[in-house]
């Protein structure tokens, strides 16, 4: 097996389309074409994570965060980053960096922190924008049915909890062709009126490329009819963070010490308690400081994420409580969630959990 064939599994778990802009996701060190020994599966490739995966036999590094995040300007190995990318280089070992790609999965990072916790009724807490697009074309009456399938079977026509949905309306086009045209219907040089379906479907806009090659194969005429828009709805299932809702309420203290012995931080550090129950519960795994106002305005109870600077602590302004459980803390169990999901995928493979501790931070 190649390492393409583990990477396009990825891909197809989280699409790098929804990784954020700033992120530096896919493959960083290696080729796609060679053959995969085996995958290691890691938070952070640390140069002691490439020594294990040497020692393990991996010649393909699955991790969660992107060693290469700026731009590198020389490998020198002057730092723990060019001392990674060349050992793994030299060794002959990919980096594949899913990151946010994985942060964006309804299945992702904050879903595993949802479960840790037996949330319910879970949502995105951040929908990510323009997310869906939508393709209008026009389509010979006799041939609609055979466009809407393929169209279907390519992944379109998808909203929520349904599938094959799409919306159709008869009328009558008109087209001539000129001196280079080859039509399939009417005459070269002569207007023609066809009566026609135009179909509206939806899709998921990493699907762009698949949908367009169905509409193109399946579709009978030389020249194609066809409009592609992005679309402002909101998309419930992709985008960063998570809020859900705990079976029972509990007290903010109790409530705490669950979230301590499920994470393990050697602290948490969070802004006042407001002596109410905890029922309503925001996640998200890393630095989600950027998301405070999102979480209160979701109405939850406490917020849960990492990297919270003093006066991010103000802006809790009485109305929930925010907890910093620690980054490293917070997104831990995304190994778990790729090495339990590459091995369903790929039964005869070695797929290897770190046992390197990649944390940097440590409490006295």
């Amino acid at each position: 097996m190649q390492i393409k064939e583990v990477i396009a599994a990825l891909e197809e778990l989280a699409p790098l389309n929804y990784a954020e802009d700033f992120d530096n996701v896919g493959l960083l060190t290696g080729s796609p074409e060679w053959e995969a020994t085996g995958a290691l599966v890691t938070l952070d490739t640390l140069e002691e994570v490439v020594d294990e995966a040497i020692e393990k036999n991996c010649n393909l590094i699955v991790s969660f965060h992107p060693i290469i995040f700026s731009g590198l300007k020389s490998l020198t190995g002057r730092n723990y980053v060019e001392r990674a990318v060349l050992k793994a280089i030299k060794n002959d070992i990919a980096i594949y960096a899913i990151h946010t790609a994985l942060d964006n999965h309804f299945r992702g990072v904050n879903d595993r922190i949802c479960e840790e916790l037996n949330l319910v009724n879970r949502k995105i807490l951040v929908p990510q924008q323009k997310t869906i697009k939508k393709l209008l074309t026009f389509v010979p009456k006799a041939d609609a049915d055979k466009v809407r399938e393929a169209l279907f079977s390519a992944g379109a026509g998808s909203i929520g909890n349904y599938d094959n949905c799409s919306f159709s309306l008869n009328g009558s086009g008109s087209f001539k062709g000129n001196e280079e045209s080859n039509p399939v219907i009417g005459e070269r040089g002569k207007i023609h009126f066809e009566e026609e379906t135009q179909i509206g479907i939806t899709f998921p806009k990493h699907l762009e490329k698949a949908v367009l090659k169905a509409l193109f194969e399946s579709h009978p005429y030389e020249e194609v009819a066809y409009e592609v828009t992005s679309l402002e709805n909101v998309n419930q299932h992709i985008g960063i963070g998570m809020i859900g809702e705990l079976e029972q309420e509990m007290d903010e203290t109790d409530f705490l010490s669950l979230v301590k012995e499920k994470f393990g931080p050697g602290c948490i550090r969070h802004s006042a308690l407001l002596q109410k129950k905890i029922k309503k519960v925001a996640v998200l795994g890393g630095s989600g400081s950027f998301a405070i106002d999102k979480a209160k305005s979701a109405g939850a109870d406490i917020y849960l994420t990492a990297d919270l600077k003093y006066h991010d602590f103000y802006k809790a302004e009485g109305k929930l409580v925010l907890a910093d459980i620690g980054h490293y803390e917070s997104e831990q169990y995304t190994k778990n969630l790729l090495g339990s999901y590459l091995n369903k995928k790929f039964a005869n493979f070695a797929v290897v959990l770190t046992h390197t501790d990649t944390n940097p931070i440590k409490y006295f």
